[in-house]
């Protein structure tokens, strides 16, 4: 199954289809313990519902992560 973060087609394996595991295997150690906002087909998921939210083949994950400016 396939599915897209950030416009990138990003193949998930057969037990990954929740937002947590995508997460994980997508950002590694590094980026995952910076602060960044989710949506899925647009919609923003709050982190404590990650585990609960099921992907689909198709689904359009957006990262979003600050920046800094001055």
């Amino acid at each position: 199954m396939k599915v897209f973060i950030n416009g990138e087609p990003f193949g998930l394996e057969p037990q990954q289809h929740n937002l947590a595991a995508v997460l994980t295997r997508y950002l590694g150690d590094e980026h995952g313990k910076q602060s960044f906002a989710v949506a899925v087909n647009g919609d923003f998921i709050a982190k404590a519902e990650y585990q609960d939210t099921q992907l689909n083949g198709g689904d359009s994950i957006d990262l979003l992560f600050p920046i800094q400016g001055g």
